[in-house]
């Protein structure tokens, strides 16, 4: 009995880039390395302790790859059925050890023997250094083998003596790093080596997790530790969130060293009190300790008893926790969670990651911490059980971070990331005042041309003071004085210069400021998206004059609405803090375009110093509330200029604003358009990397159609058209914006669509690059062009698309839009009171009159869009039946609108249908009313008419066990039309047969339900 001591020190030549290591000795549970990423030479410095029984065992250490985890020919199946993709192997006999001098096997290179199959079959797979100890309690029951063969070629595989002062330097490295902790192994007291042999599960936990460490210097404090990092040259960049999702995203009052201090120093009183809240034990801190890899950092081990749960009694679990960042006021932890108690515990490990960020100072002065947690998973082989312990997880972190969140709150006050990126928080610090004040005037009068006029023009005057009248000579004449000599000519020829440049720079001057302050300071009107800018300062503007000074102001355009910065005389440097606010807006803002001109007066063509484009979705509300953006154009890249704002997009109405919006589209659409659920938002915005306030409208199933068609969702949202598509984990995914959209084409069907009309989206020139994969072509005027077919309902999707496209488009080009479109679509909103068509007094012809023996509330059932309804148009050739349910719009009055699209049989050009109902009692009568309003599409001259219908249904017979309809048609002409009798002869024809149609059909399938149930 005894034990074998593996240091697993690192690896070189792997085939792979992300791996780590396998141990297993006999039917020993197999043992890990952490997984190792973005390297073919991997560091991993880790020691196990495994029981040895036996000398003829042998300790079976395998590299296996973490970039692939499947099945196939590329795997080998081992570990009773599970299945990994093996790098390499080494086996090393236990007897060898034991034969090897003082039981040790110092630092070798082991040659990787390649799988019997699979991809690295046949394959040079690399080299892994070792160094083994056997430390044996006992005589051995079992001479050992022989047959060293094993350890005998993988001597031969110890470096020469010729080796390369670059490795040799790096093995006495290695070697110096293993001699203290061989040291400590080796010196071990009896005593303490019973102790340890008395407890084996503890020993091997810890050997398990810790990594092999060596403190670098003396001994230092936690403080002095986390300095000591951050002096260090080699700094991380800060991580991004784990793939699982984020458990935490707050912001506290206390500072990033405090909270970092807070959470992770030594003995931390909120671990043990967040310990006791969770009921989780015997936790044992280890101590802070430099690890050494491809970079330095400090890692503890931190190991514990989690409480038991409902599904899971109480397990160890061990916590490997390494600072991946630490810089100025920035940290970030990195936590990998080991369980190998719970079900399937050896197959994973959960990692945490901790990110500890500044988020800008409080009123008061005080620093504030933004802290993320984010999660993942590292599965270290396949199972079929992934999904589930995947949930499992989630649920478990989600209830104990939520504790986390609850005890830190209780320590610092909770900030809300509103709060701090509030406008009015952040501009509080501007100076709003009128900056025009007699120490600029001073500043920009303060040159040299100035002060020489000033001097030569008071010269001037004293000279004319000191010297008295005189008598005309040469050509002068009594009030008419000419220069004496060309020196006075001359003079005078400078002052008249001198003058003249003066009174333009006090014309300037004047100008500028007029111009200054139109929009600085001016509230924003209405309710909806409301857009504000902190102008704040530039840089390195370039110019165009001798002096290399400009007089810079800002033009804002988002919109269509133009907003303009004061003008900042003679400087390259100018320093604004003017507070630019635009109008509500009814839909959420794409983009904000910036540009700086050189002021030249008011009727002169100001010279653009530089300009920039904004796009909203592309960064976040943090890093649009402070940004430095880099001006394009030449001479802003030539002079490296640079613009300083803070932009502030707020719906000062909330939900109701999209309510709004959805409702004004459902109008442009002549359909029901609904406000999507949180989860389908959340997961539309992380698909596409969005802002949260972008929300969905409707998506769409079709075709992209490239060399080849492409099937997948279209997405359509407020401000952008987006395409994702996942074939055989293929993913295709681009989105572009609606005002980056110049034309949208019908192609009729062809072959090559498969008899479907094809949708083309023309971009503008140089607009959508990010999506150009996905475009089919590429015009001769350099558009993209894209191609979607095969939607479910052509017309719809093509009528939505239109209609949110021309919401979006900027005012001035709304109306030309709206006229190239009207003779293709027509250009009728559904009226929001339909029955201004169809009154009492004008109720139309009657088209259908009868009697039913049907209870009244039955026969209404064609109108509650269940079951029965959705039969009975269908067979009456309503294809792609859909309704709304009912709302109020008036006491006693509700409305629903309904969509389908007709079959052949019933029109020869198919065409879809958009209806608008309202029902109400008839006060009359007891029964009820229906008025309905018919639009039709894809029809000859559907844009000229609609349809009116109005069903009266009321009760009849002497028991009330009948009902009565009646049914009028009206058909009402927005354009004349030379084939309007016979329309209107043909529409009242079709649609008489129709409704007698579909009003048996009704009454049969109520009797056969009413039959049906009696009989049960």
């Amino acid at each position: 009995m005894g034990r074998l001591c593996v240091c697993v020190l690192e690896a070189k030549d792997l085939p792979v880039n992300e791996s780590y290591v396998k141990l297993k000795l006999g039917k020993l549970k197999s043992k890990t390395t952490r997984i190792v990423r973005n390297t073919c030479n991997p560091i991993w410095n880790e020691e196990f302790a495994l029981k040895v029984h036996d000398l003829e065992q042998v300790l079976l250490v395998s590299v296996v790859s973490n970039t692939h985890h499947g099945g196939g020919d590329e795997s080998r199946v081992i570990n009773g059925g599970s299945v990994e993709l093996v790098v390499g192997e080494v086996r090393v006999l236990v007897g060898s050890i034991a034969s090897a001098d003082k039981q040790t096997l110092p630092p070798t290179w082991f040659n990787l023997e390649s799988p019997n199959s699979g991809k690295f079959f046949n394959k040079y797979c690399g080299k892994i250094l070792l160094t083994i100890s056997l430390h044996s309690k006992s005589h051995f029951n079992h001479t050992h083998s022989q047959n060293l063969s094993v350890a005998t070629e993988d001597s031969k595989d110890l470096e020469s003596p010729q080796i390369s002062s670059n490795k040799m330097s790096e093995t006495k490295k290695l070697l110096k790093v293993i001699a203290n902790r061989l040291d400590r192994i080796f010196n071990k007291k009896d005593g303490s080596s019973s102790k340890a042999e008395d407890s084996p599960e503890t020993s091997t936990i810890l050997s398990d997790s810790e990594d092999f460490v060596e403190s670098l210097s003396s001994p230092c404090s936690f403080e002095e530790a986390i300095a000591l990092m951050e002096s260090g040259d080699n700094k991380q960049e800060m991580p991004d969130n784990l793939p699982g999702g984020v458990l935490v995203d707050q912001v506290y009052a206390v500072s990033p060293y405090d909270l970092n201090a807070f959470l992770f120093a030594p003995n931390s009183q909120f671990r043990k009190d967040l310990a006791e809240l969770q009921g989780t034990t015997n936790m044992q801190e280890g101590p802070w300790t430099w690890k050494h890899g491809d970079t330095s950092c400090l890692m503890r081990v931190v190991s514990y008893t989690k409480a038991a749960s409902k599904l899971v009694k109480a397990v160890n679990a061990t916590e490997e926790q390494s600072y991946v960042r630490v810089s100025k006021d920035e940290f970030a932890v990195l936590v990998s969670v080991s369980t190998p108690e719970v079900p399937y515990g050896s197959t994973f490990r959960v990692e945490l990651l901790y990110k500890i960020m500044p988020s800008g100072e409080l009123s008061s002065g005080e620093k504030s911490s933004h802290l993320v947690v984010s999660w993942g998973m590292m599965f270290l082989q396949s199972t079929m059980m992934k999904g589930m312990i995947e949930g499992g997880t989630r649920q478990g972190l989600k209830e104990s971070f939520d504790q986390f969140s609850d005890l830190l709150a209780r320590n610092f006050k909770v900030l809300d990331l509103a709060d701090l990126s509030d406008k009015e928080h952040l501009l509080a610090t501007l100076q709003t005042e009128d900056p025009w004040n007699w120490w600029m005037a001073i500043k920009y009068f303060s040159n040299f041309t100035v002060a020489s006029t000033l001097f030569m023009f008071l010269y001037v005057l004293l000279h004319i003071s000191r010297c008295g009248p005189r008598e005309p000579r040469g050509l002068e004449f009594k009030g008419l004085e000419l220069p004496d000599s060309f020196g006075e000519l001359v003079t005078s020829a400078i002052l008249i210069i001198q003058l003249h440049r003066v009174y333009n720079m006090v014309v300037h001057f004047v100008q500028a400021r007029f111009q200054m302050g139109t929009d600085h300071g001016l509230k924003a009107n209405g309710d909806g998206w409301v857009v504000t800018v902190a102008l704040i300062e530039a840089v390195d503007l370039a110019s165009l004059e001798s002096t290399g000074l400009s007089d810079p102001y800002v033009i804002l355009t988002c919109n269509g609405q133009t907003r303009s910065s004061s003008v900042k005389l003679q400087t390259s440097d100018p320093q604004w803090n003017e507070i630019l606010e635009f109008d509500a807006m009814e839909e959420p803002p794409s983009v904000l375009d910036v540009e700086v001109f050189d002021f030249d007066g008011p009727f002169d063509q100001d010279v653009s110093l530089g300009r920039a484009e904004i796009n909203f979705l592309k960064h976040t509300s943090t890093e649009l509330a402070d940004m430095w953006i880099v001006l394009e154009g030449k001479l802003a890249k030539s002079a490296q200029s640079k613009l300083h704002l803070r932009i502030f997009l707020d719906n000062n109405k909330g939900v109701e604003t999209i309510k709004e919006y959805l409702e004004k589209m459902e109008k442009e659409v002549g359909r029901k358009l609904n406000l999507q659920s949180p989860q389908r938002n959340s997961t539309f915005q992380k698909l596409f990397g969005l802002p949260p306030e972008e929300f969905l409208i409707k998506e769409f199933t079709c075709y992209l159609k490239r060399k080849m068609p492409l099937q997948g969702r279209m997405f359509l949202s407020a401000r952008i058209l987006g395409f994702y598509a996942n074939l055989f984990g293929h993913k295709t995914k681009f989105f572009f914006l609606w005002e980056d959209i110049e034309d949208i084409q019908v192609h009729p069907p062809t072959w090559a669509s498969v008899g479907s009309p094809i949708l083309v989206i023309i971009l503008r020139k140089g607009r959508g690059i990010d999506a150009r994969h996905g475009a089919k072509s590429i015009d001769e005027e350099g558009r993209l062009r894209f191609h979607f077919q095969s939607f479910a309902s052509f017309g719809v999707a093509s009528r939505t698309i239109r209609a949110l496209w021309r919401a979006r488009t900027l005012p001035y080009q709304k109306e030309q839009v709206m006229e190239e479109h009207e003779e293709q679509e027509g250009g009728f909103v559904i009226p929001e009171d339909s029955e201004y068509v169809m009154d009492n007094e004008g109720k139309g012809s009657k088209i259908y009159s009868a009697e039913f023996p049907i209870k009244m509330r039955s026969m209404m059932g064609i109108f509650d869009g269940g079951s029965l309804e959705h039969r009975i148009m269908q067979r009456a050739g309503c294809m792609n039946y859909e309704t709304t349910s009912w709302e109020p719009i008036k006491p006693d009055v509700f409305e629903r609108r309904v969509s389908y699209r007709f079959n052949r049989q019933m029109s020869v050009f198919g065409g879809d249908v958009t209806c608008t109902q309202q029902k109400f009692p008839n006060a009359d009568t007891g029964g009820w009313i229906v008025n309905e309003v018919m639009t039709l599409h894809g029809v000859p001259f559907a844009d000229h008419f609609h349809i009116n219908f109005r069903y009266e249904i009321e009760k009849c017979g002497i028991d009330e066990s009948g009902c009565k309809c009646d049914i009028y048609i009206g058909i009402v002409w927005l354009k004349s039309s030379d084939f309007q009798q016979r329309i209107d002869r043909n529409i009242s024809t079709k649609f008489t047969i129709r409704v007698k149609e579909i009003f048996e059909q009704v009454q049969k399938e109520i009797l056969l339900m009413s039959q049906n149930f009696n009989g049960h």
